[in-house]
Formats: structure tokens, sequence, C-alpha cells
């Protein structure tokens, strides 16, 4: 019998997260102590509670990849508010740099996985952690006044992420994609209405129910 490829064995076709990553630590020099308090496009999180959901978030997908099924794959980032430790400062780029590694694995986008506490493919694991890198990249970027730049390829793979299903004729996606318990929502919230012609970043942020207009003080 002729063996089936693998869609997942071929590294150089997988999705790379280390250009969000990198963006992200870009970000953080120009993060000093005086902007911690600061406000954020997340309405529960000031930035110190961004940096510290970011942190988690990297620590539990880096692990998700891995198969590492432990405490930090397992619970939900909604339980309560991110703690930032004194040390954010080294921590949090070093989680960037192993998260962007763990996923270059071939094996980090086969078979299932877990975050937090939803069991879920490693494909589909993979292209939320891309996600949430650039979304709440584009976040910090936001709330500390610095540009934000994204390549189309992030960009597409977000807004296939992000995008509302489409309904068949009972109602449900055309692909049996939505969860059980979802509206048909994006990840984040209700997606806000902009432009066609608007630049893909603009049209990804609005998906992920953010205002692409938002500054700190509006």
């Amino acid at each position: 019998m002729e063996a089936q490829e693998n869609p997942v064995s071929d590294a150089a076709a997988l999705p790379d997260l280390e250009p969000a990553t990198r963006r992200i630590a870009a970000l953080l020099g120009q993060v000093d102590d005086s902007r911690l308090d600061g406000p954020t496009p997340c309405p529960d999180y000031a930035v110190r509670e961004l940096l510290g959901h970011l942190t988690g978030l990297a620590t539990a997908f880096r692990d998700a990849a891995r198969k590492d099924l432990g405490a930090s794959t397992a619970v939900s980032p909604d339980a309560a508010l991110p703690l930032l430790d004194d040390d954010w400062r080294e921590v949090l780029p070093r989680r960037l740099e192993e998260v962007a590694a763990a996923w270059r694995s071939p094996d980090a986008w086969a078979g299932m996985t877990r975050a937090g506490g939803v069991e879920l493919p490693g494909e589909v694991a993979g292209a939320v952690a891309l996600n949430e890198l650039v979304v709440h990249g584009w976040d910090l970027a936001r709330s500390t006044g610095q540009p934000y730049a994204v390549g189309e390829a992030e960009l597409r793979s977000c807004a296939a992420l992000l995008a509302p299903a489409e309904d068949g004729p009972d109602g449900s996606p055309e692909d049996g994609s939505r969860e059980e318990g979802s509206d048909g929502d994006s990840l984040f919230g209700p997606p806000v209405p902009v432009p066609g012609d608007a630049p893909l970043l603009d049209r990804v942020i609005a998906l992920s129910g953010r205002r692409p207009d938002w500054q700190p003080g509006r």
C-alpha cells in the first residue's frame, strides 16, 4: 500500500511564528514602567495585564506545541486577570523565542493538543497561537504608541481564523467547524464594521472585535 503524505510533514510549508514573536520583542524595549498602568484595546487589561497575558499565552502555546499538557495548557485565560512578574523583561523575550521554536517542528502541527483547557488539533492550535501573537502585538503597539506592520501571509491566516463561519441551510457551518457554544462571533468578540477596502491589518483587527483607529484616551 502506498503511504499517504502527511499534510504537515513539510516544515517549509508550515506557518512561521517567529516574525510575530520578534515584532513583540522589539516593542518591549519602549515599554518603561510608567506605561504599565496605561489602557489597552482589551477593556479588562492595562498594559501590565496585557504583558502578563502575552507571557502566559507564549508559555501555554509553547507547551501545546511540545504536547507537554500540564498546568500551563489546562487553564482558560479568562479564569483570572494575568499577573506580571518582576522579571518579565527577561522572561517574556525568552518565552517568545521558545514558542516560535516549538512551532517550527512538524510534530507540533500534527495530532491533538490542548491550550486554554480546550482540546484541539495541532494545526488549529498553531493558527490560534499565531493569531494571538499578531493581535496582541497590535494591542501592545497601539497602547504604547509604536508602529506595527505585519506580513500578508500572517494576516491572511488570522483573517481565515477570525472570519465568522459560513452557515448552511440548517444554520450550522457548511464545514462543521463551529465549536459547541459558539455564537459565530470571532474568538475575541463581535467583529467591528470596517470598509471593504480597508487595509488587511485593519480588517483583521476589526474581526477581532477591536476598532482599528483605537488609541489611548479615545
